[in-house]
């Protein structure tokens, strides 16, 4: 059909808010250049999905222009909608009927598609004139991502024009002012953590329809944490309270309008706080395997470090970095071994064995029956293999271990801390040299730590150890280290 009147209305519309950054729409429609007749149809052909080839005489450039861009739709009562304009152009040729306009949502697969059919009539009389489209009846949502073709009816291989697309959003002043979809976006919050709630503010005369608002956890989509809330224009409270049982960096306060498919917006109040990713740490007896599984998507890697003090510096233990999702195999149930998460925000070290249940093995060092050695005894609660070395005590960790002098075995018959330990007797002149150390491991497992005793300057005939292991003769010995490193 002739469309002069939606012409001249689109073009007075658009004329009177020219100053606007989005052009007002009173009624979505189709409108054709002057002297051709049009009509629409919302389908989609999956016929006009194959393509026929081209005829000698059409040239592949009857598709002349695809031009798009964001309109408004306002209603009486306030509150606006989008869509999207296409301008198009088509020379007529006596093979054509018309064209096609597609737009398809990568997000969603969601496909809208238009035919325009021109008149045979008009056809006839208008062969070899330029057809302009104007087609606006798209419904779009805020920032949308789109792709849009214009195909020719039939269509031809090769004659088809694409355009990808985004929707204004509401960074855009007029669309923040008038769309449903960004009120919600204007909502205040505040974490009242000793009540573990999130307070959300609600504006004092929200215009438009409804919305929601409620607590989630962001994975690929926000699963949710807690019942929405519908927040009506006239709503007594002025303030909802959404609980929450775990400050974690992906629970998300999200809002959207009470309108079909709107936009959901999220913001994240505990972002920064990522200590509370690392809580579900599970060590596995019987295949000795240390697990964990963060409680939230995070990016980054997981090592096992050893920390010899409780205030010291975690030491990263060679070849043990994992990926954020894993989990280790033959891992030593020592206090001292811990996990190093490492992210972009950061990391934060775990020690999961220093919690009560998990008996650890022991080591000592005592004079042994030969004066000249000492004895390095090791005690287990289940069966193991140790190895000692001897280190040289330098700025820097680990130490520098130039010496392995036996290993040892716990067999199962006295897997207990009380019977039948087993031990190492090393020669003292060079367990007692300056800056030397004496180191236990146990080499059964893939993952462990040492312990380790230092400062053994002693007189091994003359002395008799104490509990730390350094060798004295009834007394300590003056300005001697006599702590377990």
């Amino acid at each position: 059909m002739l469309a002069g009147w939606a012409v001249a209305l689109l073009s007075l519309t658009w004329s009177a808010h020219q100053s606007l950054a989005v052009p007002r729409i009173a009624e979505c429609g189709l409108s054709c250049s002057q002297g051709f007749t049009c009509r629409s149809r919302g389908n989609w052909n999956i016929l006009n999905s194959f393509c026929r080839p081209l005829p000698g005489s059409m040239a592949p450039s009857v598709l002349g222009a695809l031009t798009l861009s964001t309109a408004m739709k306002c209603a009486p009562q306030g509150g606006c909608s989008l869509l999207l304009h296409v301008h198009a152009s088509l020379t007529l040729h006596e093979s054509l009927r018309g064209l096609e306009l597609c737009s398809m949502s990568p997000d969603t697969q969601e496909t809208q598609c238009h035919s325009v059919r021109v008149s045979r009539a008009s056809r006839q009389r208008q062969e070899g004139q330029q057809l302009q489209v104007h087609f606006n009846c798209f419904e779009v949502r805020v920032a949308q991502s789109l792709y849009v073709t214009l195909r020719t009816v039939p269509y031809f291989c090769g004659v088809q024009l694409e355009q990808q697309y985004r929707v204004k959003d509401c960074g855009d002043e007029d669309v923040r002012r008038n769309v449903p979809d960004c009120f919600a976006r204007k909502l205040s919050y505040r974490v009242d953590r000793s009540r573990k709630v999130v307070l959300v503010q609600v504006p004092e005369a929200p215009r438009g329809p409804d919305y929601y608002v409620r607590l989630c956890l962001k994975w690929i989509a926000c699963e949710d944490a807690g019942a929405p809330v519908r927040v009506t224009a006239n709503s007594v409270s002025r303030m909802v309270s959404l609980p929450y049982s775990q400050e974690l960096p992906c629970l998300c306060l999200e809002s959207w309008s009470a309108t079909l498919d709107a936009v959901r917006t999220q913001t994240c109040p505990f972002e920064n706080d990522t200590e509370a990713l690392w809580e579900t740490i599970r060590y596995h007896p019987a295949s000795q395997a240390l697990s964990w599984e963060p409680a939230c998507p995070v990016r980054g890697y997981v090592s096992l470090c050893w920390r010899p003090d409780p205030g010291a510096q975690c030491q990263e233990l060679k070849h043990s970095a994992r990926s954020a999702h894993g989990r280790y195999s033959l891992v030593d149930t020592q206090p001292q071994l811990c996990l190093k998460f490492s992210t972009s925000r950061g990391f934060s070290v775990s020690c999961p064995f220093q919690r009560p249940g998990f008996p650890a093995w022991k080591m000592t060092v005592r004079p042994a029956p030969l004066r000249t050695h000492l004895r390095v005894t090791f005690f287990s609660p289940s069966p193991a293999h140790f190895q000692v070395r001897l280190c040289h005590r330098g700025k820097m960790w680990p130490l520098a271990c130039h010496q392995t002098l036996q290993a040892a075995a716990l067999s199962p018959a006295s897997a207990n801390l009380t019977a039948d330990p087993v031990f190492v007797d090393v020669p003292g002149e060079e367990a007692c040299g300056p800056n030397t150390c004496i180191q236990g491991w146990r080499t059964d497992v893939l993952f462990s730590g040492p312990q380790q005793l230092c400062a053994l300057q002693c007189a091994v005939t003359q002395g008799t150890a104490d509990r730390d292991g350094c060798l004295i003769k009834n007394k300590q010995v003056p300005g001697l280290d006599c702590r377990v490193q």
